[in-house]
């Protein structure tokens, strides 16, 4: 039998020691490019209950430990890895509800439950992963329950078989063959795993080699009104959709006219209307040009603001929001919008296109399950929806839903590029599964291009990659490795394009200039004419020298 205060000690031991040698678990990475790691990611879910654990006194039971850690796993959850890691201990949790302390037959049925668990939350599961770890350990401790009751044996097999099993996984995964590593989230299930191990056997709580990381708190995201040290360049935010007449011009001379009288501009058409957006201080001659390819329609009715009144309230219900600290509020109309994006450019463009609040967070720095939960609770809004725009914060999104009490649609957006796509198809006045049906179609159409650079030296794919290189990414996937940042956007942009594409959007970063954006866009609109209409904003976003949007 094991108690409640040892199984304590064994979390709080297990969180210190991964938070200790997650620099290890990031290097494990095959993909070179820079990101939330796993080691990082699982330490920082980890991390979020040891201070919950450590308020817990002797007397506490087996079932009250695996709660309150399985509660804050859940809300600490970052990456893929972090919110598989947070579901294990969510089974535990439900196994051991209610004892005072537990034998190896429960944790190893409590075990099983995180299992099914995990492997249900991922959509396709692949084997070689920290996924193979831990049913492999699980079906050993089935096998071990049923031969001893001694628990520090029971558990120490256990460890035994995911070490095993962690070491087969290159055999699994031929791209871990190749870079000649194990899987980076089971090698972190197997150091929780001895770690609690260690204080079974009797020895102490890890020290921590360094002060581990603090969860991110609230002001890891801001709403349309806690941003107010953002450049206004033009007054008036105008916005309105035109019902397009029978001889309607090509929707890029009405493009190339706005960006002429202002910025931020966002055409997009079909064969019936085209949607507009622009900052401009000539709202009425935007208007007047748009006459010429049809008629306004009243549902919804053209919309003006003057942006810099609107900055000063924001001033104001920042600062007290500061001083009042997070507060979910009631929901004041049917739909809401939460985006995850990083860089100033990137997030006032969300917020422009409706988002009412912008999660901080990327491929960096991927956001908590909390955090995003605390973004849904201050939307004020019946139905929300989430654009994670990256592929490691989906499965956060999606286990914030359970915790929320609103109605929430987490859109499976994997680049900003597919998140502006999304929130331009939405139509205020459709219902929950239309709007649904037609926001992914729209952000299935776009096709994302990134250039970052190498963060590791690396054997991927075909690829030797050294460490800084530029790697040229199409739709998630490396493409090629060059030199020099334009040379690799042009290049890349130009496989991007089809025959049939109409948009191109250069999104430049913090780390670009803007006269290198400008020379990168005028040879891109030198290369195809007239033939597709060329768009170029400033995103400041980190980590990605360019993000394009080709469509």
């Amino acid at each position: 039998m094991i108690k409640g205060s040892l199984l304590r000690d064994a979390f709080i031991s297990a969180g210190i020691t991964i938070a200790n040698k997650k620099r290890d678990i990031d290097e494990l990475n095959v993909y070179p490019v820079p990101d939330g790691d796993t080691g990082s990611n699982m330490s920082m879910t980890m991390n979020n209950a040891v201070a919950e654990l450590y308020k817990m006194n002797e007397s506490v039971t087996v079932s009250e430990v695996t709660a309150v850690t399985a509660s804050a796993l859940l809300r600490g959850a970052r990456g893929n890895s972090g919110v598989i890691l947070s579901l294990i201990f969510r089974g535990l949790s439900k196994g051991l509800s209610g004892m005072e302390e537990a034998d190896c037959e429960s944790f190893a049925n409590a075990l099983e439950i995180g299992v099914d668990s995990a492997y249900k939350a991922v959509m396709n599961p692949t084997e070689g992963t920290i996924l193979t770890v831990v049913k492999a350990s699980a079906m050993k401790a089935q096998e071990s329950a049923r031969s001893t009751s001694d628990f520090v044996l029971f558990w120490s097999e256990v460890c035994d078989e995911a070490q095993r099993t962690l070491e087969k996984t290159p055999d699994m995964l031929p791209v871990l063959k190749k870079a000649g590593v194990v899987d980076a989230g089971g090698q972190g299930l197997v150091i929780i795993f001895k770690a609690m191990l260690e204080i079974f056997r009797g020895g102490r709580i890890a020290e921590q080699d360094s002060k581990p990381e603090n969860p991110v708190s609230v002001e890891s995201f801001s709403t349309a009104v806690s941003e107010f040290d953002e450049e206004i360049n033009f007054t008036y935010c105008t916005e309105f959709i035109v019902q397009k007449s029978k001889d309607c011009p090509d929707s890029s001379v009405l493009r190339a006219y706005l960006e002429t009288i202002g910025d931020c501009v966002v055409v997009v058409d079909d064969d019936e209307i085209i949607k507009v957006h622009v900052h401009t201080d000539s709202p009425g001659l935007a208007l007047q040009k748009a006459l010429m390819f049809g008629i306004f329609i009243n549902d919804p009715k053209p919309k003006i603001e003057n942006m810099r009144i609107q900055h000063e309230n924001k001033v104001i219900e920042a600062r007290t929001a500061e001083n009042n600290g997070y507060k979910s509020v009631e929901p004041e109309k049917k739909y809401g919008f939460v985006a995850v994006a990083s860089g100033n450019g990137i997030e006032d463009m969300f917020r422009d296109l409706g988002a009412d609040v912008i999660v901080k967070g990327g491929q960096t720095m991927n956001p908590s399950t909390d955090d995003i939960l605390r973004a849904i609770q201050s939307t004020p809004a019946e139905i929300v929806f989430v654009l994670p725009n990256n592929k490691n914060i989906i499965m956060s999104a999606e286990q914030a839903v359970r915790l929320s009490d609103r109605k929430v649609c987490v859109l499976q957006t994997r680049t900003i590029p597919q998140g502006i796509s999304a929130m331009l198809a939405f139509d205020d006045g459709a219902e929950l599964s239309e709007n649904k049906l037609a926001m992914t179609k729209a952000l299935e159409k776009v096709s994302t291009g990134q250039i970052t650079f190498a963060a590791r030296d690396a054997e991927y794919e075909g690829h030797s990659i050294k460490e800084g290189e530029i790697l040229a990414l199409d739709n998630g996937k490396l493409s090629f490795t060059e030199k020099d940042v334009s040379k690799a956007a042009y290049k890349l942009i130009r496989k991007l394009v089809k025959s049939d594409s109409s948009y191109i959007t250069i999104i430049y970063g913090s780390d670009v200039t803007e006269d290198n954006a400008e020379k990168l866009c005028r040879n891109v609109q030198n290369k195809f004419g007239d033939k597709i209409s060329v768009t170029l904003i400033c995103g400041g976003q980190p980590v990605y020298y360019y993000i394009i949007s080709v469509e």
